[in-house]
């Protein structure tokens, strides 16, 4: 599998790129991971966000989202030389995704795939679905790696990476949209310096996220409704109005 994630050019998020095989076994690989919806209740939560990738994937393959052309290493030499005649580009599909989203997926992710290895007797090192979500992983950590100070993305990449951190179990996605909304109102500049602030605050899920939780259950007594009902005050602004 060769996805390719690359930045937005205003950092607004990442460019994921792949071919039609590409896309379908990681559509695959990444439902299959977070399993069916009965299986992992604690992380419901957590597991609409990486279906909601994956809906986007699924409409990148299907067409529905961006498009482009790469070179495939075909000249017109080795056409001659093979007696053949071919395209010497192939068709990529792409889908774009915020940055507080992927950064908090790469990390649910790490849950899952724990959640999904326990329910293996055995070959968990040679899992096909496993393996094609730690590719994708990896291409993002290479990203991000290409894309902020080698100190700060080192210190990231610690911060995500902490076998301690709290699980994402059960998890208020309703700060993860606040996030991502504050996020998208920043200039370029201002969200390059803030995607690993955004890291540790989602990794160790401390007094930012527990003021959120706190505001979300006290909403919840007042209005007498279940927490999940409460939403961010805010709104996602329209696709085509983003500085991606």
């Amino acid at each position: 599998m060769m996805i390719h994630i690359a930045p937005t050019s205003h950092y607004a998020g990442v460019t994921i790129a792949g071919d039609y095989d590409d896309f379908n076994l990681l559509y695959d690989s990444l439902h299959t991971i977070v399993g069916q919806e009965e299986e992992n209740v604690d992380f419901y939560n957590a597991r609409i966000r990486v279906l909601g990738l994956c809906y986007d994937i699924r409409h990148a393959f299907m067409g529905n989202r961006e498009c482009e052309f790469r070179d495939n290493g075909i000249t017109r030499e080795k056409m001659k030389w093979l007696g053949i005649s071919v395209a010497d580009q192939n068709l990529y599909y792409s889908c774009k995704t915020y940055y507080p989203e992927l950064l908090f997926i790469m990390m649910a992710l790490n849950d899952f795939i724990a959640i999904y290895e326990q329910k293996k007797a055995a070959n968990q090192l040679w899992d096909r679905n496993i393996t094609t979500v730690r590719s994708f992983q990896a291409a993002v950590m290479d990203s991000l790696s290409n894309t902020l100070k080698p100190q700060t993305f080192k210190l990231m990449q610690k911060n995500m990476s902490k076998t301690d951190r709290p699980s994402f179990s059960r998890f208020y996605t309703a700060y993860l949209d606040e996030l991502n909304i504050r996020f998208l109102d920043w200039d370029a500049d201002k969200r390059l310096k803030n995607i690993s602030i955004i890291a540790k605050h989602l990794a160790e899920q401390g007094k930012p996220y527990q003021e959120t939780v706190d505001n979300i259950l006290e909403a919840a007594r007042e209005n007498n409704c279940h927490p999940s009902q409460i939403k961010y005050g805010y709104e996602y602004p329209e696709y085509e109005e983003i500085n991606w």
